[in-house]
């Protein structure tokens, strides 16, 4: 079974190393901890993914990635023009969060 978990990007670092364009990124998952993601989503800049809520995979074997232990894989899908759109969940009508980090979806 894959565990997916919400998680709150905390910390997003360049990752000049890695063969494709990414970020380091620190998600807090609530009861989890904080865990780290290579992730290839630099259509995004790090000030716009500061604080955001994403969806994680969470049980799957931690990647060594140029030398940098990946332990989570943050989830999104592309667009029509091959950028990664991050899934996230809703916000309520005042742009507050629905959910916390470490809450499993379902």
């Amino acid at each position: 079974k894959v565990d997916l978990r919400v998680g709150r990007i905390v910390e997003v670092q360049p990752f000049p190393k890695a063969r494709n364009p990414s970020w380091k990124v620190r998600v807090d998952l609530g009861d989890l901890g904080e865990k780290w993601s290579s992730a290839q989503i630099t259509n995004y800049s790090a000030e716009q993914l500061g604080g955001s809520l994403v969806v994680c995979v969470c049980n799957f074997p931690p990647r060594n990635i140029a030398g940098f232990l990946s332990e989570v894989l943050i989830l999104g899908a592309p667009d029509a023009g091959g950028q990664v759109i991050l899934l996230s969940p809703r916000k309520d009508d005042d742009g507050r969060d629905l959910v916390a980090p470490g809450a499993k979806v379902f």
